[in-house]
């Protein structure tokens, strides 16, 4: 069953104020992998070199840090601003870049520019490099995405994905997708990391539809894994960008009424044909909304707090 959640369900942390942060921008090395590599766990790709930068408090002693992976629009304000909410109550964030390293400047329009789930390497490339930071609790490390670097943020919780590019000893702590696409069937889904998910997601979305996710959230908790999906009304895609009013993207890619399952040669397939999806199947429609909602950003704000200060271990700050 969904979080629902109402106006009142948490208190703001209005009033707390922001504890100063050193910032460090760290060189990735990667490599990008196509959609079938990455399915078939292969290692060798086309070597790259990514960015991201790191944001520490000022505040005594080693600090968790939440890994922010941005969507297909690229890094930009949307992560700057959630990086000083997390900043805020005493954690470290460190902003990745999967995109300028590759001169890629959006996928909005061709998802292919950089399959989503190469982006998973990243996120893996990005915790070994976070967790040799002396400042860093390498053991308190979340990982945190948004649209496309919610896919990354979900789905990099499969086991086959940590054994095939995780450094040997270092796992994820926490996995916080934001309206991801939970329209992926994967073989040996279920081996899924015992640490917990907690999805967010608004319920006009129509392009990372939340019926998906509440399917998705439902079989995961049925398996005995620690999953909740929280649900904002009147919320749409990018529910917590202020600059995203609501409005229409003609040119996006929108696949979100189509369901990928994998075959064993490493293809995602439409199930209903058991051939790779395309722009002329049914289910894949051309033009995304999004819906950006001031109660749903604030609320969101809160629970990823919330949620953070308790798995953590950490008290919130008190206001001066």
């Amino acid at each position: 069953m969904a979080m629902a959640i109402a106006p009142a369900a948490l208190a703001s942390d209005a009033g707390v104020e922001d504890i100063a942060t050193r910032i460090r921008v760290y060189p990735i090395a990667t490599k990008t992998l196509t959609e079938a590599q990455v399915l078939r766990g292969e290692a060798t790709g086309e070597p790259a070199m990514i960015a991201g930068e790191l944001r520490l408090p000022r505040v005594q002693g080693r600090v968790p840090v939440v890994i922010l992976v941005h969507g297909s629009g690229g890094a930009g304000n949307h992560e700057d601003r959630w990086s000083h909410e997390i900043n805020g109550i005493g954690m470290g964030t460190f902003i990745l870049d999967s995109f300028t390293g590759r001169d890629v400047s959006e996928t909005i329009t061709d998802f292919s520019r950089l399959p989503h789930l190469a982006m998973i390497i990243d996120a893996y490339r990005a915790l070994a490099v976070v967790a040799k930071n002396p400042r860093v609790d390498p053991t308190r490390i979340a990982l945190m995405g948004f649209s496309k670097g919610g896919f990354v943020a979900l789905y990099s919780s499969l086991r086959r994905f940590q054994r095939a590019y995780s450094t040997p000893g270092l796992e994820f702590a926490a996995f916080i997708p934001f309206y991801a696409p939970c329209n992926r069937r994967f073989i040996n889904e279920d081996d899924v990391s015992e640490r917990p998910i907690r999805l967010f997601h608004g319920n006009d979305d129509d392009w990372s539809r939340i019926t998906y996710c509440r399917q998705y959230a439902e079989h995961a908790r049925s398996r005995g894994r620690d999953v909740q999906l929280f649900e904002f009304e009147n919320a749409g895609h990018g529910f917590d960008v202020p600059n995203w009013e609501q409005g229409y993207d003609a040119q996006a890619e929108n696949p979100g009424g189509c369901i990928f399952e994998e075959r064993p040669e490493g293809l995602m397939v439409n199930p209903e044909t058991g051939h790779p999806l395309t722009h002329t199947d049914p289910c894949y429609k051309q033009g995304a909304s999004i819906k950006y909602s001031a109660s749903a950003a604030q609320m969101s704000h809160d629970a990823v707090k919330a949620f953070l200060l308790k798995t953590f271990g950490m008290s919130k700050p008190v206001a001066h």
